[in-house]
């Protein structure tokens, strides 16, 4: 399984182009600021050229995982990581 993620700090976010090739492509042009992130339009763009399709304060990248894994995305400050999901209690 592919899912792009954001490596530093500042935070998920796409570019205008970013958006605008999105709808080009045929993805979704409900609310792009929360598309899923392993939209597989998403991750092609990603992969294809990453600076043009990165936000103004973010630098995405495509994490590959095994598709068998229960995932989660945690971040620090904007810059993420994808968790193996567990249980917790607080």
């Amino acid at each position: 399984m592919k899912i792009v993620i954001n490596t530093c700090f500042g935070g998920f976010g796409l570019s205008y182009i970013a958006c605008d090739e999105i709808i080009r492509r045929g993805g979704t042009d409900d609310d792009l600021w929360d598309i899923s992130r392993t939209n597989p339009i998403l991750v092609a763009m990603v992969e294809e050229d990453s600076e043009l399709y990165s936000g103004n304060f973010a630098q995405l990248k495509v994490v590959e995982i095994p598709d068998d894994v229960e995932w989660e995305i945690s971040d620090y400050d904007g810059q993420e990581h994808i968790a193996e999901k567990h249980r917790r209690w607080y």
